[in-house]
């Protein structure tokens, strides 16, 4: 028996972040950007979502986790709405993302490199310390993706 005008297959938001993994702020903010739809409202104005929801939402949370933007996602929603055309535009948005997640996994690596030859050097005093001399001298450091040394300096 349904409560508070609840069907057994309608889900309250509460319930519907438990099943997706979202946060219910998360899920009011994705409805005000137009990514969910709006549900419907019991009697009580409680919002009761059906399993199209479910399912838009689990696609929203899926490709945010492989870090899609959020237009990316807008984009990606259109294409699945519509089934019966090409596909073209989806792999094109997958392949941009693939380049991106490889531009930050460059940079990742260069960043992991920096903080080996930072931390590499022991010294037993602050003085003597790389760690600190490198954070303190940006032109000491060998990672070119991060920060500009010219841009800290006063005209």
């Amino acid at each position: 028996m349904a409560t508070n005008g609840v069907r057994p297959r309608q889900l309250v938001i509460g319930a519907l972040a438990r099943r997706t993994g979202t946060k219910t702020p998360t899920i009011r903010y994705y409805e005000s950007i137009g990514l969910m739809p709006p549900p419907a409202r019991s009697a009580g104005n409680q919002r009761i979502y059906d399993v199209s929801h479910l399912t838009r939402l689990a696609f929203i949370r899926h490709s945010r986790e492989l870090g899609f933007p959020l237009e990316a996602i807008r984009e990606l929603l259109t294409l699945a709405d519509d089934p019966d055309q090409s596909c073209e535009d989806a792999d094109r948005i997958a392949t941009e993302q693939l380049a991106a997640v490889r531009r930050r996994i460059s940079r990742l690596r260069a960043l992991e490199t920096e903080l080996q030859r930072m931390t590499a050097c022991r010294h037993t005093s602050v003085a003597e310390c790389r760690v600190i001399e490198v954070l303190g001298n940006h032109d000491l450091c060998e990672n070119e993706h991060h920060g500009d040394a010219e841009s800290l300096t006063i005209e």
